[in-house]
């Protein structure tokens, strides 16, 4: 099953992954081009290196992002969640919608510590 999680700040992305409110959830279809299930996930105090653990046992497979550090991405990676940088800061369920039919514009990562 896929999931995609969006970090967000009042129904849009917002770009510091780290220290964000939370995060939009979406469980997706097994078609792969539907949203089953949408729900919010409160950010846990930030600390470096918990957000992996806690997305993961979440069981986060996607993360559309404006930026994230190497580091983190690196940990992620590690885990096997799937991350995407330099999204828009735009409603999260037309990021997910635009990221699903691969039609997702991106730009820069917008961190890079």
């Amino acid at each position: 099953m896929m999931k995609i999680v969006v970090p967000v700040a009042e129904g849009k992305l917002t770009t510091h992954f780290g220290h964000c409110a939370g995060f939009d959830s979406f469980d997706i279809a097994e078609d792969g081009k539907t949203v089953s299930k949408k729900e919010y996930i409160a950010a846990p105090p930030h600390e470096p290196g918990l957000l992996p653990r806690f997305l993961g046992e979440k069981g986060v497979t996607h993360i559309v992002a404006g930026g994230m550090g190497s580091r983190a991405r690196d940990l992620f990676t590690e885990r096997g969640i799937t991350v995407c940088v330099g999204a828009p800061s735009d409603d999260s369920d037309k990021i997910v919608a635009s990221y699903l039919a691969g039609t997702l514009i991106t730009g820069v990562n917008g961190c890079e510590h």
